[in-house]
């Protein structure tokens, strides 16, 4: 198989001796982020993604004798990591994780349904473990680019395909390999990854009806001045300060919680109901999917600790805030560590 991606430095060729693992480790290390992105597209999951791309690499150790060196070690390596993701999507409950339960409507008023822990929840990528972007050039046949492949919105679009669609899109539209290369990873024929394609990119279509997310610049000063006045907002306590910043059809989540709330009027609506539960609230900056982020820790009103609450994925459109995801408890503070992001 040809790398769609690039020319990686083979492993070794037929007569040549086995690699040691020190040599192993060089070779393959400046994969090791992609491959990690890789995983979490398909999993929708930053813990496994973890756990997926360290055994893509045990795997890759073992098997090191079947590699010819005739094709890539980054093609070889995206084979092993993508029929790992498969095969634990199907020995898991559910084959996609959310952002929002498909069909349910937005809520209004106060959220009553408490945390719905038996969803499985599409997590936040925190840009520290991200490939450089400017250097993620996919290939020419690539329908996405990089920057547009990371962010949230997408993550939650195609986490909605079924694994074998979703394999197909992300390594032909996102990574830019032909249908015969994928054909060749996944099995089965050129045609029908043709159709796995032409069905996936049909769904992606009713969630995108210009074809495509909404592409983002690289961060800017307004960007910049967005993140200052929302941290400002939740650290004086400000609700209308933080309302004025959303455009008026703007969009909440809230993992775990089932609720989500479309405008403005909701969105405040349910902040009424929530806004006093803390003493107070201190906000760290971060960035997640390419998007900016903020940590928000809260003083209890009993032990007067700032503790991880929440972790807030912002989508900015000019100058201010399309969409909002906050992780809350309990599966805010657990996102925290993988930001790093101190517990207290």
């Amino acid at each position: 198989m040809t790398d769609a991606g690039g020319v990686s430095e083979p492993l070794g060729r037929p007569g040549q001796p086995i690699l040691d693992r020190l040599a192993f480790e060089r070779l393959t290390a400046a994969h090791r982020r992609e491959i990690k992105l890789h995983c979490y597209r398909m999993m929708g999951s930053l813990h496994e993604a973890d756990d997926l791309v360290q055994d893509t690499f045990l795997r890759a150790w073992r098997a090191r004798s079947q590699f010819d060196g005739r094709g890539s070690l980054r093609g070889w390596l995206y084979t092993i990591a993508t029929n790992s993701c498969l095969n634990a999507i199907k020995a898991r409950s559910s084959a996609y994780r959310i952002i929002q339960q498909p069909e349910r409507p937005p809520s209004n008023g106060p959220a009553t349904g408490g945390p719905a822990a038996e969803l499985t929840w599409l997590q936040p990528y925190p840009d520290a473990e991200l490939p450089d972007l400017a250097d993620d050039r996919p290939g020419p046949e690539a329908r996405y680019e990089a920057r547009e492949a990371v962010q949230l919105a997408f993550l939650a679009a195609i986490q909605l395909l079924p694994p074998r669609q979703r394999a197909a899109l992300l390594l032909c539209d996102v990574l830019g390999w032909s249908a015969v290369e994928t054909a060749q990873l996944l099995g089965g024929s050129t045609a029908s990854i043709n159709s796995a394609l032409q069905r996936a990119r049909a769904t992606l279509g009713e969630r995108y009806p210009q074809g495509r997310p909404s592409q983002r610049s690289r961060p800017d000063q307004q960007e910049a001045l967005l993140l200052e006045r929302y941290m400002r907002a939740w650290q004086a306590a400000n609700l209308d300060g933080l309302i004025e910043l959303l455009k008026e059809d703007a969009i909440y989540h809230m993992p775990p919680w089932r609720e989500w709330y479309r405008g403005r009027e909701a969105i405040r609506a349910f902040f009424e109901t929530v806004w006093g539960n803390f003493a107070g609230y201190r906000a760290v900056a971060t960035k997640a999917n390419g998007q900016p982020a903020v940590g928000v820790y809260a003083l209890s009103r009993q032990d007067r600790v700032w503790r991880s609450h929440s972790l807030h994925v912002i989508e900015p459109a000019e100058g201010t805030i399309a969409s909002l995801a906050i992780y809350v408890p309990p599966l805010g503070p657990t996102l925290f560590a993988g930001f790093g992001l101190p517990p207290a």
